[in-house]
């Protein structure tokens, strides 16, 4: 899986990157901060699409790696699923994944479990950023068939058997995680990379609702994730069995699972051509210059305009195109931002992808010195970015509702907020200094800091 960074001025997400088919996407410091959050159950929101929609993406998922290159069979485990941890795993990491293992048992029925010893189905490997980063520049997290540490992928990363495309069935995998990076971070790398070792190996920017996205957005698996999942190990399947095969079964499959999408009308949904995807890589990957995210921005802009999109990918391009033109022109920036949020607002199951944008026109009312405006803004999306369990986004939220109160003149409320935001603080970004820094980042925007 190939992550990339979505570019927030007050919210940085990690980047997964990948190195051709190889899908990809903390310790916490004695300190003086209030104690890390963490998020209790899971708030899971069936699929509101048609399985006719849904099969369709199923087999794009399955039967397509990122790059484009098609799987001629059909793989998936065939037996009970035992899952490992080794290396240097932080505190949050087995918590998180227990978390995540008794959700796949209950929500896509699967046979899996934890081990502490022995040869295990899936090895999550814990190692610093800095070993991942050899193995491959630009990943954050990725995972690989037939190996059970980063030692054996680098001694045979060119051989048939870490190769995706010779897959016939899945036995044995290895997830490699940075140790040292913040609990979320490795939350949503064992969320992304788990599922993709189950199950999909490809993602799709026309889904909005899923982890099997780049733009970032879900970062916990949601109803839809868990959906194909089961799908995915019905008894009707098998590992070998053609796109045809699968396609042939998928119906009553479907229908058994999610009969409410028998009833859902299916609707039309344009691919996304592969240059609107490398333009967004581009514009938002690491190692472009500022001119060329630039031009690959409107560049995408404009094929997603070509496209007649009206979906969250249309509203994604005027995201990026605030991004990049912010510093220059503010005041356009913002326009970009209220033309997302438009296409939005007609498009259901998208409060996350709102949620994201507002911290941009919140953090640009802030700047003006408006408080009750940024309030009026940031207030509807606390509990949306709390149901999607990110903390990073929850966090940012309420520290600039915290600055925002500060301007409104309500400073005994905003020291409430911003006290209670950093629990969440130390989840979504890490160490004390990510978190003060994230403070100070979000205090200088507020005109009487900077003496205005």
């Amino acid at each position: 899986m190939k992550r990339l960074a979505v570019l927030l001025a007050a919210l940085a997400l990690t980047a997964c990157d990948t190195e051709g088919d190889i899908p990809t996407r903390a310790t916490i410091a004695d300190s003086s901060l209030p104690p890390m959050k963490a998020f209790g159950s899971t708030e899971v929101r069936p699929p509101v699409a048609s399985n006719v929609n849904i099969a369709s993406d199923f087999l794009t998922l399955h039967f397509e790696l990122e790059s484009g290159r098609e799987l001629p069979v059909f793989t998936r485990f065939e037996g009970p699923i035992t899952v490992r941890v080794a290396g240097k795993a932080p505190p949050s990491l087995r918590p998180d994944l227990r978390a995540l293992l008794g959700r796949l048992q209950r929500e896509a029925n699967l046979n899996i479990g934890e081990v502490t010893g022995g040869d295990a189905s899936i090895t999550i490997e814990a190692v610093s950023r800095d070993e991942i980063r050899r193995a491959l520049p630009q990943a954050a997290c990725f995972v690989v068939p037939n190996v059970s540490s980063l030692k054996e992928y680098r001694r045979n990363r060119h051989r048939p058997d870490t190769n995706w495309s010779m897959l016939r069935e899945r036995f044995r995998l290895g997830i490699f995680v940075p140790a040292d990076a913040a609990p979320q971070e490795i939350r949503d790398c064992l969320h992304e990379e788990l599922a993709q070792a189950l199950g999909p190996l490809n993602d799709l920017y026309q889904l909005p609702d899923s982890v099997f996205n780049d733009d970032n957005v879900h970062t916990v698996l949601t109803g839809f994730d868990m959906l194909i999942l089961r799908a995915t190990y019905a008894p009707e399947l098998h590992s070998g069995m053609t796109r045809a095969d699968v396609a042939a079964r998928l119906p009553a499959i479907l229908s058994r699972l999610n009969p409410r999408g028998d009833s859902e009308p299916p609707r039309a949904v344009s691919p996304t051509p592969r240059q609107w995807v490398d333009d967004v890589q581009t514009a938002l990957g690491p190692g472009s210059a500022l001119d060329a995210r630039r031009r690959a921005a409107a560049d995408a802009a404009r094929i997603a305009q070509e496209q007649g999109w009206q979906d969250h990918r249309r509203a994604f391009a005027h995201y990026m195109m605030g991004r990049m033109i912010q510093g220059d022109d503010p005041a356009l920036a913002q326009q970009h931002y209220s033309n997302a949020l438009s296409i939005l607002s007609n498009s259901p199951g998208t409060e996350l992808h709102r949620a994201f944008i507002t911290t941009q026109t919140a953090a640009y009312s802030i700047s003006r010195g408006d408080g009750p405006t940024a309030i009026r803004r940031i207030d509807p999306y606390l509990p949306v970015a709390a149901r999607a369990e990110n903390a990073a986004l929850l966090a940012t939220l309420m520290l600039l509702k915290a600055e925002a109160l500060e301007l409104a003149g309500r400073a005994d409320e905003a020291q409430v907020v911003r006290l209670d935001s950093l629990g969440w603080a130390r989840y979504g970004f890490g160490s004390d200094y990510a978190v003060h820094a994230k403070m100070r980042e979000i205090a200088a925007l507020n005109p009487r800091a900077r003496g205005l």
